[in-house]
């Protein structure tokens, strides 16, 4: 049977106020803070992650805290991040919201035959509300200060742009087994969008690729997306994928243990980071499900450095 990605497994993105995203992304949004823990290459930095009511994955959006200037926008990038909602209906009820809170958007559109409304934070950062009709199972936040029927229920799809389809495509195809199912007209009128299916298929499982020779390279910064990731199952396949990725002469970390999931880093030839991560042990392995996000959690290994890791990180609140 050939090897498969299931989908979305998380997008890690770039903030320079931390406080100030931690109010959008839990007021705002109605997201859960699912985990308060540190950047474990560069502990002076935070590493919140935000998902839905039972820290699932695929629904996880989680942000590095650095002391940056803004992104500069452009190619060999990932230029869109995708979150699923239920029906038209609650993206009129989202257009509302973000019209009433001063929060940039755009109008309701149809994007690649879904219905869509795009909007950005306070720091730029680009999303796009997807219409997800396949009967997926959400799960709501009971505190969120979103009503549950319109409560964000994950990730997807992925909108990354890059200047040639095709080194990308081999990639995508032939190591990661993903299939080229349509295209699409851009909607800013830059080309084409090529959607790429994993597993299943649908919404939450779909990485776009726009192809825009004529932009600039981007450059990271607050704003911008730093990689996303794509769902393994367990460790046994992570292993089968490591073996894989090696087998085709791609670069990569080797597998990195981050304790609630375990890692296999590369990036594709336009420069676009990519993360396959295992769907398991999750976010309650050292926290209960009732409570989390509400401690600074650390790692095993960081744990013996809890106190200077504390006194170095700026409170949130």
């Amino acid at each position: 049977m050939t090897m498969q990605l299931t989908g979305i497994h998380h997008l890690t993105a770039i903030t320079a106020q931390a406080a100030e995203n931690l109010r959008f992304y839990t007021h705002t949004l109605g997201l859960r803070l699912v985990k308060k823990t540190v950047n474990q290459d560069d502990t002076s930095a935070y590493h919140l992650f935000y998902a839905d009511g039972l820290a699932s994955p695929g629904t996880d959006l989680t942000f590095f805290d650095w002391p940056v200037g803004r992104e500069r926008r452009g190619t060999h990038s990932i230029a869109r991040t995708g979150l699923r909602v239920g029906s038209l209906e609650t993206l009129q009820w989202w257009k509302a919201r973000f019209d009433e809170l001063k929060v940039l958007a755009g109008d309701i559109r149809e994007v690649g035959a879904r219905q869509t409304l795009d909007f950005e934070d306070a720091e730029g950062q680009r999303f796009r509300l997807t219409v997800d009709d396949s009967g997926a199972p959400s799960n709501p936040w009971e505190r969120s200060p979103v009503p549950a029927e319109h409560q964000i229920k994950g990730l997807g799809p992925i909108l990354i742009s890059v200047p040639d389809l095709r080194p990308t495509e081999a990639v995508l195809v032939q190591v990661m087994n993903m299939t080229r199912t349509s295209t699409y007209p851009s909607p800013d009128g830059a080309g084409e969008v090529h959607v790429f299916s994993m597993g299943p298929g649908g919404p939450a499982a779909e990485l776009h690729v726009a192809v825009e020779p004529d932009l600039p390279a981007a450059h990271q910064g607050a704003g911008a997306v730093h990689h996303v990731a794509f769902r393994v199952p367990d460790v046994e396949a992570l292993h089968a994928w490591t073996e894989r990725v090696r087998g085709f002469r791609i670069p990569s970390s080797g597998e990195v243990e981050r304790y609630y999931f375990r890692s296999l880093y590369f990036r594709e030839p336009n420069g676009v980071l990519f993360e396959l991560a295992t769907d398991g042990p999750g976010f309650t392995v050292d926290e209960p499900l009732e409570t989390l996000g509400e401690s600074l959690s650390l790692p095993p290994f960081l744990e013996p450095r809890r106190e200077q890791i504390e006194a170095r990180l700026k409170p949130l609140v």
